[in-house]
């Protein structure tokens, strides 16, 4: 394999049938595209907390559930450490009872389950249950059939690891199990879920009690019932029991809760999160570790979206890792050999089975998602700030990604860009956001906008700082044009601010002696983002205000407004007339005013009537659209000529693909001439 450094996806220039494609997404299909893909668990809700990902205040220390963390490689289990074990043993809700039967029945017992599930002290406990010791802890390498038990002795091999090579097979248990029986001696072996472990063999699956069950246990051992009780009552205590933490976080939160320090009750959760996500990027030589981590990050970046989807693009990020950490490594991805359920339960994530909207229609779509959804932000931030040699690999990949031609993909990059803005926004807008903004790539241009907006919805800071700043700098067209864009999707939170940086642009560009055609065709588009918003009526106003300033500003206000009224969203009323029908008095009038003006005008005149022929069609379809363009249009017809204007309009609306005029025009044209 090659070892030559790819080029960047800024480098790798789309051929003119692809470019002309990528050119043609409007600013409604961009904000389309934030609303529909943009992750929700990608929220901060607003707070940015200010932890970083290499600092976990509050001391947390973590321990496997009854405090069984590290087994010893081998040797004997002090009688206290199993004594201390049994104090804080839960059984409630589990088949512990009918695993003890097992084991005296049958002498060995495989014992399966998920990592951080307390199977260690399970497996102790069943040992401690039958009365067997001294408890011995076998070598983890060793072979069952070459167990010599002593006569009443307990034996436990914990987390046992059968490979292709060396499966677990029946006839090495039958072999231990007679010398086990002759010495009334037990054996458990601990492992995980394994496909390499003979059919035959019939493992015994551990599920731990339930976390409510464990966490109410622990805490009425530890304090008196009153006091217990108000601790377990706590709205932080509901938040917590409500997500899924390990059973070795909910000791370790019993213990919290008893100490009744409320700062250390209300933070545990988060931290806990963060201490996961760090175990999760500890320093390891496994490449099929590598593996994982590149889908744990490729997950926070597609959470909720298609598994396959995420298994495909993490391997991408993979290979990049691998070339980063070994770049002299010639090894080839595998193709096969990932189990879903075991990378999931790694990753302590879900598969759900949901049906999702597309282009082409309603579709059954496997999605994965962490089950904690404050995972992705937390992890993202871990790998972009406590791992900066991953940098290279990641703003590849996020390269990569960028300029795919899934819009689903795109606005996944655009939000993981974005949680890295708001964990270091220098960093992110040195090495991805200004890089994209400069491309000559269109698509990547339109995720530096998507990754802007995100950004701001994300609370990252200066972000409506620095498109002003660029929306203001002609001198710099290609950024000029992402600010531009930007503040289409980001202006209604500040009309009034965006407006003045439009209205600026505009003029800037009208004493050039060449504007540049991008960022003049755009500036329309943002300030029909904007009427079409929440903050319609501030805007509208805004642009009535300034609107004989200059002939600059007069035909950018023109310009979006005909731009906003030619918007279709694919209801019976456009939004426009929509909006003059709801709409307060003083609005209502500034929207009959720019059309009036627009009917007048030399450039504007034919757009302004064919949008006025289109509603026209559209009110023949809905008899509410009639009703509100009756209205406006005897709003426009304020004197003798204006009336003539509209009756002549009425008068000449041409039926679509040679069909007879809309009969709605007649209607119209009989209520306008009254």
């Amino acid at each position: 394999m090659s070892t030559e450094p790819e080029p960047s996806a800024t480098e790798q220039e789309p051929d003119a049938p692809e470019r002309a494609e990528q050119q043609t997404q409007q600013a409604w299909d961009a904000r389309r595209d934030l609303d529909a893909h943009a992750p929700h668990s990608m929220s901060f809700e607003g707070v940015n907390h200010g932890v970083s990902a290499r600092t976990i205040s509050g001391g947390v220390h973590f321990h496997n559930y009854g405090g069984y963390g590290s087994a010893p490689t081998s040797g004997k289990i002090p009688q206290e450490t199993l004594e201390r074990l049994a104090d804080g043993f839960v059984t409630d809700g589990t088949v512990f009872d009918a695993l003890v039967e097992r084991l005296r029945l049958e002498h060995v017992l495989i014992l399966t389950g998920d990592p951080h599930t307390g199977r260690r002290t399970t497996a102790l406990m069943l040992l401690r249950a039958l009365g067997a010791g001294p408890v011995q802890s076998v070598d983890r390498d060793a072979k069952p059939e070459d167990l010599t038990p002593a006569e009443h002795s307990g034996h436990v091999l914990f987390d046992m690891e059968p490979t292709r090579t060396q499966p677990l097979r029946e006839t090495q248990l039958l072999a231990v199990r007679d010398r086990l029986r002759d010495k009334h001696a037990y054996l458990v072996i601990t492992t995980g879920h394994s496909p390499y472990i003979e059919d035959t063999v019939r493992p015994a699956p551990w599920k731990p009690p339930p976390a409510r069950v464990v966490l109410t246990a622990l805490v009425h051992q530890r304090v008196d019932e009153v006091t217990a009780e108000g601790l377990l009552s706590r709205s932080a205590v509901t938040s917590f029991l409500a997500r899924d933490h390990q059973l070795r976080e909910v000791v370790e939160y019993a213990d919290v809760l008893v100490q009744a320090d409320p700062a250390r009750i209300e933070e545990y959760s988060e931290h806990a999160l963060e201490r996961q996500v760090q175990e999760w990027f500890e320093e390891s030589e496994s490449t099929s570790l590598l593996r994982e981590q590149a889908f744990l990050i490729a997950l926070a970046a597609f959470d909720r979206g298609p598994y396959p989807l995420t298994a495909e693009l993490s391997d991408k990020l993979y290979e990049r890792l691998r070339r980063t950490g070994d770049p002299d490594r010639g090894q080839q991805i595998p193709v096969f050999g990932t189990h879903i359920g075991k990378r999931l339960q790694v990753a302590r994530a879900r598969i759900d089975a949901d049906d999702v909207e597309t282009e082409w229609g309603t579709v059954p779509q496997l999605n994965a998602r962490f089950k904690d959804d404050r995972t992705s932000p937390v992890l993202l931030r871990e790998v972009w700030t406590g791992h900066p040699a991953a940098r290279p690999a990641l703003t590849g990949w996020l390269d990569e990604l960028s300029v795919d031609g899934r819009p689903f993909v795109r606005t996944r990059a655009a939000a993981t860009v974005a949680v890295l803005a708001l964990t270091d926004l220098p960093s992110a807008m040195a090495l991805i956001i200004e890089r994209w903004a400069d491309s000559t790539n269109p698509r990547q241009q339109l995720t530096a906008v998507s990754a802007l907006t995100l950004a701001h919805r994300f609370k990252a800071p200066n972000i409506p700082r620095i498109i002003d700043g660029w929306s203001a700098d002609s001198a710099a067209p290609k950024r000029c044009w992402v600010a531009i864009r930007a503040h289409g999707l980001i202006g209604p939170e500040r009309p009034v601010e965006t407006l003045t940086a439009l209205r600026a642009q505009a003029r800037q560009q009208d004493n050039l002696d060449k504007p540049d055609q991008r960022i003049s065709a755009e500036l329309p588009h943002s300030v029909a983002l904007l009427l079409l918003s929440e903050a319609g009526d501030t805007a509208l106003d805004e642009l009535l205000r300034t609107f004989a300033d200059h002939t600059s500003i007069r035909a950018l206000a023109l310009d979006g407004f005909l731009e906003a009224c030619s918007h279709d969203d694919g209801r019976p009323c456009p939004p426009v007339l929509a909006w003059y029908a709801r709409t307060t008095t003083t609005s209502a009038d500034g929207i009959a005013l720019l059309l009036r003006t627009a009917l007048g005008d030399r450039e504007a005149n034919r757009r302004a009537e064919e949008i006025l022929h289109n509603w026209v069609r559209a009110a023949d379809r809905d008899p509410g659209t009639e009703r509100a363009l009756a209205a406006l249009l005897a709003a426009l017809a304020t004197d003798p000529r204006e009336a003539a204007r509209i009756d002549h309009l009425l008068d000449t609306v041409p039926g679509l693909d040679g069909r007879p005029q809309p009969a709605a025009a007649n209607r119209l044209r009989a209520l306008t001439s009254v």
